[in-house]
């Protein structure tokens, strides 16, 4: 059996405070995207893992073998699995692989052992594995609250294609929650971001664009902030790093912008994806 994982970009990331317990209360705008990597899982003799890049891990460090293990936990599930992971989103990039490949484990495992279980207990299946993966099993734009436990999801009518760009380096996304504590970070206002989406107003979701978080990527990941100028000067009418990066993304309307820009940044050395929204509502 094969799935999709899908990649995502944060449109809207503020960081609100903490919890009690020292972890980051969060207010998103999430949406999932045109861009995926691929999970095939067949029942073998032993659950393994092998992928088509060398330096992706395949041990209990991996999150698709750590979903493995919270679904086998969960409900006495002895099956072992045989998985093949094709990558295509980068690592430290900002755009959820590692969450999305966990969650497509978590709906292929649902399926495969004929568990039909509810939205909610997927959700807190995810919730073991991590924050993001809550979001990826749903795959649908949302406003998402919290630690990422608290989903709201919403029908977009606006669109517009995507450009991802990727620095040679990443962004641990440790550090860079650990950098923001230093500094005193923006504060974008996430629900003007959901209601210009929901209503199509696209010069308003361009002026909603922004991340709690960019700053303190910034000073970890100085090409960046190299990045964002280029994809200014490409003509892109917004232009933000996806959660904490180190993935920059442009947003246009115009497709001779677009491909201009994918064919010189791509010449230059970047990772560079045309993408668009994935469930659009259009």
């Amino acid at each position: 059996m094969k799935e999709r994982a899908y990649a995502k970009i944060n449109l809207c990331l503020d960081v609100i405070g903490r919890t009690e317990d020292g972890y980051h209360q969060l207010k998103m705008i999430m949406v999932p995207l045109d861009f995926y990597d691929v999970l095939e899982m067949v029942p073998g003799k032993e659950t393994s893992l092998r992928t088509n890049r060398g330096y992706i891990p395949v041990n209990d460090k991996n999150t698709v073998i750590k979903a493995i293990h919270v679904m086998q936990e969960r409900y006495g599930i002895r099956t072992q699995y045989d998985c093949r992971l094709v990558k295509h989103i980068p690592t430290q990039a900002g755009l959820g692989g590692g969450s999305a490949d966990a969650a497509a484990a978590i709906r292929m495992i649902d399926r495969m052992e004929g568990l039909h279980l509810s939205t909610e207990e997927m959700l807190e299946a995810g919730k073991q594995v991590g924050s993001d993966v809550p979001f990826c099993i749903l795959n649908h734009p949302a406003l998402v609250e919290g630690t990422g436990e608290k989903i709201t999801p919403f029908d977009i009518r606006c669109r517009f294609d995507i450009l991802l760009v990727k620095p040679r380096r990443g962004v641990s996304t440790a550090a860079a929650f650990q950098a923001v504590d230093e500094e005193e970070p923006v504060h974008p206002d996430c629900r003007e971001m959901q209601r210009a989406l929901m209503e199509d107003d696209y010069p308003a979701v361009v002026r909603a664009l922004g991340n709690s978080l960019e700053g303190a990527s910034l000073k970890l990941v100085k090409e960046i902030r190299t990045v964002k100028e280029k994809l200014t000067d490409c003509g892109f009418d917004g232009v933000l790093m996806s959660g904490s990066g180190s993935t920059v993304f442009g947003i246009t309307r115009d497709r001779t912008c677009l491909e201009s820009a994918m064919e010189t940044l791509r010449t230059q050395g970047y990772f560079v994806r045309s993408t668009h929204i994935l469930n659009e509502g259009l």
